[in-house]
């Protein structure tokens, strides 16, 4: 056995478990108090992502605070378009902001891309074997990336958005040169990856965070094809997929080779695995905001979601837990799963 608790890893395997597993995205982060004071040292948050030691130490601490069942690696999903020669920062109540974006074709050709940008992210793979000697074989590692229509939008409208309406029009506008950056940002994702593997991540997620803004037929020709691609190339290690709010194309994600379907709270299992298969391992999908509930209420919430999901669950929420949530509970979320049992089903 290579980590003491290897229920996540055993859900993939299809094994006889007796619970599901849980981790929570955005478990390292502002609801821990060791996250906050090392936050408050380095004073901005991409001096915290581009120290290794620092990232081992915020990766592990919800093991011992929280403890779930996988850690997941403290990092950006913006860290690509920065390899890639767009470089941003984060500004207190707005989000990321690109001092550069992309409006043209000779704005792509000027990017880096492939091996070359991913090359440039050594600070990531160092931070990979620093928080695997910490967590010293307890849980499996959790490595993530944006999927590439996500990071599109920021590159090409420069900042977070309600409507992503400059990055929407290049895909109307300009189809070609679209198609061309997405060729772009798959291939470094790809090859980034496949860094991470090398250094010891068991498990990849990729995360469509605004999966939800394009429509059908946008989302099948400028999502689809180039997540098919990653999920194609990474071999060796499941995949999560998380392509938020994208209920209306589950049945185009058939022909994509992923291991597991992350739900966000307002897509029931039932829907998903009578589309996608019944056999479909599924991560999700409370509510964020439940967690502000009182702990009666978040114990016979969790406890629903669970029954409602059955086996081949992964609990998580349905996005990332909110700065302002008591940790302690959160933690409660943690231990009502840790506590539930599938013969009670």
């Amino acid at each position: 056995m290579r980590y003491k608790n290897e229920l996540i890893l055993d859900v993939f395997k299809d094994k006889n478990i007796e619970r599901p597993p849980v981790w929570v995205m955005r478990q390292a982060g502002r609801i821990l108090p060791g996250y906050r004071k090392i936050r408050a040292s380095v004073g901005g948050f991409k001096e915290l992502v581009q120290n290794p030691r620092l990232i081992a130490e915020v990766t592990v601490e919800p093991l011992e605070i929280l403890g779930v069942d996988a850690a997941i690696l403290f990092s950006d999903i913006l860290v690509i378009p920065e390899a890639m020669g767009l470089d941003y920062d984060i500004v207190e109540s707005r989000g990321p902001v690109f001092s550069t974006k992309i409006s043209n074709r000779e704005d792509i050709d000027q990017l880096s891309g492939g091996v070359l940008a991913s090359k440039r992210l050594d600070y990531v793979y160092e931070s990979i074997e620093l928080t695997k000697r910490r967590i010293d074989h307890r849980v499996p590692l959790i490595g993530f990336s944006g999927a590439p229509w996500t990071l599109f939008a920021y590159m090409v409208e420069g900042s977070g958005s309600k409507t992503f309406s400059k990055a929407k029009r290049f895909l109307y506008q300009h189809p070609e040169d679209a198609h061309e950056l997405m060729d772009k940002i798959t291939t470094t994702i790809i090859s980034y990856l496949h860094e991470k593997m090398r250094c010891g991540i068991d498990v990849i997620q990729l995360f469509d965070s605004w999966a939800d803004q394009l429509s059908p037929d946008q989302y099948k020709e400028f999502s689809i094809p180039y997540i098919r691609r990653i999920c194609e190339a990474i071999k060796g290690v499941p995949v999560i997929l998380f392509p938020k709010g994208a209920w209306s194309v589950f049945q185009n994600l058939e022909t994509i080779p992923f291991d597991a379907l992350g739900l966000d709270w307002k897509t029931p299992p039932a829907f998903a695995r009578e589309i996608l298969g019944r056999d479909l391992v599924i991560q999700g999908n409370m509510d964020p905001c439940q967690l502000y509930a009182s702990e009666d209420e978040i114990i016979r919430k969790t406890q629903e979601m669970l029954k409602s999901f059955g086996r081949k669950h992964i609990v998580n929420l349905g996005h990332g837990v909110y700065p302002d949530t008591d940790a302690d509970k959160v933690k409660l979320f943690i231990d009502t799963v840790k506590r539930f049992r599938y013969n009670e089903l």
